[in-house]
């Protein structure tokens, strides 16, 4: 299992070579406080790096979510529409997003995202 992060706050984990799982920190989810809806992504629809693939509003504001690397988005949490407050409670685990299954192109950009040491080293500077 390798998680890597995004400079937005977004945070991707290869389980296997079929998906990765794509969810929000704990930066992010304690910047935005209690998270009361999120917009997912469409199932069968690819993105690029980059590209907005939903949203997540709290009391406090919206941010979007980004796609950390260029994929098909193959699953989404149906458990996080129900109740978005996953993304607070346990936004590593039970509060993840969607899975993406990364092309060619995604996997060279994944190996370019920071890994847990330089996240922390960005976290520090915020």
């Amino acid at each position: 299992m390798t998680t890597m992060y995004t400079p937005d706050h977004e945070w991707i984990n290869i389980e296997d070579h079929e998906a990765a799982i794509v969810g929000i920190t704990h930066h992010a989810q304690d910047a935005l406080g209690d998270v009361v809806f999120v917009e997912l992504p469409e199932v069968g629809r690819s993105y690029k790096k980059g590209e907005v693939a939903g949203v997540v509003e709290s009391v406090k504001a919206a941010a979007d979510i980004f796609m950390p690397v260029t994929g098909e988005v193959v699953e989404v949490n149906e458990g996080l529409r129900d109740d978005p407050s996953l993304a607070n409670s346990d936004p590593l685990g039970h509060g993840w997003f969607f899975k993406v299954h990364i092309t060619e192109v995604g996997m060279a950009e994944f190996d370019q995202l920071m890994d847990p040491p330089g996240y922390d080293a960005l976290l520090k500077t915020l």
